[in-house]
């Protein structure tokens, strides 16, 4: 571990929140004077320390103890990018356009690769006037069901959070041509072009 690096990143990052060593101190209950030691690249934070640390400065622990942030290539927002991640703890459903590192009740969570529908996941889509009027024989039980479905096209999403014992039918808006995702709680993340 590079202390310099550690301590630029710390000194860089507590700018960046516009806070004096002495205010990240006090949230800490510790001495400015480890502020400035840690900073100085003359020391670094005790483990016990770090998570605290982390939510102050709004970065993750992995980061601090790199001394580096890698920002992202922009992406530009296209949607036709857009990767989802589920929590498999909560069932906490994220997305991003770009690369990222997403994590959930303390654990990383990976992206999910989605799968060309099968027949038994494949869901039935009739256009109705301006919408399309989406269902499923899917099982929606507790312990088997269909979570979420996301209608994306080049500059959007449209998302539908689905529960079990809720019967899978829902409409969306049809704007332009793209690809329904929709995540089976069992077998994964499934997509099929509209």
């Amino acid at each position: 571990m590079d202390l310099s690096k550690v301590g630029k990143l710390i000194y860089t990052l507590r700018k960046e929140k516009d806070m004096t060593q002495k205010q990240v101190a006090d949230l800490m209950n510790i001495s400015d004077k480890a502020i400035s030691k840690w900073e100085r690249g003359l020391g670094c934070p005790d483990v016990s320390l770090l998570p605290e640390l982390s939510q102050i400065l709004g970065v993750n622990i992995e980061g601090i103890l790199l001394g580096t942030m890698q920002p992202n290539e922009t992406v530009g927002g296209n949607m036709k990018k857009i990767k989802f991640y589920v929590c498999p703890q909560c069932g906490n459903l994220l997305t991003s356009t770009g690369e990222a590192d997403i994590s959930c009740c303390g654990k990383r969570v990976e992206a999910l690769v989605p799968m060309k529908a099968d027949e038994e996941h494949r869901l039935t889509i009739e256009p109705v006037e301006d919408e399309l009027y989406i269902t499923s024989p899917h099982s929606m039980r507790k312990d088997h069901y269909l979570t979420f479905v996301a209608y994306v096209t080049g500059d959007k999403v449209f998302l539908a959070k689905q529960y079990p014992e809720w019967d899978m039918q829902f409409c969306f808006h049809k704007y332009a041509h793209g690809k329904l995702y929709f995540h089976c709680s069992k077998d994964g993340l499934y997509y099929q072009l509209i």
